[in-house]
C-alpha cells in the first residue's frame, strides 16, 4: 500500500507545480490612475460661518474672503434721482385764513393784504430770477396759463392719456394723480372762473448743483367745478355731475429754467390748514341674494337680508 500512495502524492505534487507556474505568467492589472489622491490643504472657495456663530460677533469676512481667493463686489445703495423736476415744493405759500370769504374793505381783509405784500419781496426776487431764463415770464398772462394747464391736465385725467398728462404735470406730481384711479371713471368739468388767477408766491431753488435753477410759482385759482367717481360697477362713489361746486385752490406751477426745452407744468397744490374736510366716499357692498328658478320673480319689499351667524374665533 505504500508504493501506489507515494506514487499518487507524485502526481499531484507535479499538478500542484503546473498551476503555480501558470499562475506567474506576467499579467498587467494596474490601475490607470492612482487610488490615493492628495488632500487639498488650501480653501479654494469662501465657506460661510456655521449657524451656531449667527448671533456672535465675526471677524472680518472680507479678508476671509480674499484669503481664500474671492473678491467681493461692493455693493452701492443707489437711489434713482430725476432732475427734470424737484422732489418737493420749496418754501410753501402758506394761504391766509378766511381766504375768498373776507373782503378787502374789512379790517381782518386789509390786515391780511398789507401781510402779502411785506413777505413779496423774495417773491419779486425770484421773479427776477425766473425772467433771466425766460423772457416771455409775465405774472399777469401767467396766472391764465396756469389756469388752462390746470383745465388740460385734468381732461387728459379722465381720459386717462398718459403722453399728453406727462406733457401737463411733473414726475412728483403723476403719481399723486393717478394713484388708485385704475377702475374708476372719473367725470370732470370746469364750469366758470369766479375771481380772475392771479400769481400769489414764487420761489427759485437750485437742486444737486448750485446753478440748476428751478422756478416754482403759486397761483390762487377760485372757480367753480362738477366732479363725480364712479367704480368699476358704475356706482357713484364721490360728487356728483349735476351740482357745481366752489373750489379754492393753489397750484404750483414749475419749470427746468436751465433746460431751453423745459415748460411749465403742475407740480401740486397747496393745502392750508383752515380748509374743510372732504366729502366721505360711498362704498357700496354686494348684499347676497336668494337663489331663484327660472320662473320665479325676486320681490324686494318681501326679501329680508340674512345676517351672519355668530362664529366663536379661537386663538
Amino acid at each position: 500500500m505504500a508504493a501506489p500512495m507515494r506514487r499518487t502524492l507524485m502526481v499531484l505534487h507535479r499538478a500542484n507545480c503546473l498551476l503555480l507556474k501558470n499562475s506567474e505568467l506576467p499579467v498587467d492589472v494596474r490601475h490607470s490612475g492612482p487610488l490615493l489622491l492628495s488632500v487639498r490643504t488650501k480653501k479654494r472657495y469662501f465657506i460661510p460661518p456655521a449657524v451656531s456663530l449667527k448671533g456672535k460677533k465675526d471677524d472680518n469676512t472680507e479678508a476671509r474672503a480674499r484669503a481664500a481667493g474671492i473678491v467681493i463686489k461692493q455693493e452701492y445703495q443707489e437711489r434713482t434721482i430725476n432732475i427734470a423736476c424737484t422732489a418737493a415744493v420749496f418754501d410753501p405759500y402758506i394761504p391766509p385764513e378766511g381766504d375768498a370769504r373776507l373782503s378787502t374793505l374789512s379790517k381782518e381783509g386789509l390786515k391780511q393784504r398789507t401781510e402779502q405784500l411785506r413777505q413779496s419781496a423774495a417773491s419779486q426776487l425770484a421773479i427776477r430770477k425766473i425772467k433771466e431764463h425766460d423772457s416771455d415770464f409775465k405774472t399777469k398772462d401767467f396766472a391764465e396759463r396756469a389756469q388752462e394747464i390746470f383745465i388740460e391736465a385734468h381732461h387728459a385725467l379722465t381720459q386717462f392719456s398718459k403722453e399728453k398728462l406727462h406733457s401737463l404735470v411733473t414726475e412728483r406730481c403723476y403719481p399723486e394723480m393717478t394713484r388708485g384711479n385704475r377702475y374708476k371713471t372719473i367725470r370732470w368739468r370746469f364750469m366758470e372762473s369766479l375771481e380772475p388767477p392771479r400769481v400769489v408766491h414764487a420761489r427759485c431753488p437750485d437742486m444737486v448743483t448750485k446753478g440748476n435753477l428751478y422756478g416754482q410759482v403759486t397761483v390762487r385759482m377760485h372757480s367753480k367745478q362738477t366732479l363725480a367717481i364712479y367704480d368699476r360697477f358704475g356706482r357713484l362713489m364721490l360728487g356728483s355731475e349735476e351740482q357745481p361746486k366752489d373750489v379754492l385752490e393753489y397750484l404750483v406751477i414749475e419749470r427746468h429754467l436751465m433746460n431751453p426745452y423745459s415748460r411749465w407744468r403742475l407740480h401740486g397744490k397747496i393745502v392750508p390748514s383752515w380748509a374743510p374736510a372732504k366729502d366721505p366716499i360711498i362704498k357700496t357692498v354686494a348684499i347676497p341674494s336668494p337663489e331663484l328658478q327660472p320662473w320665479e320673480e325676486f320681490d324686494s319689499l318681501d326679501y329680508q337680508v340674512p345676517k351672519p351667524q355668530a362664529v366663536q374665533w379661537y386663538k
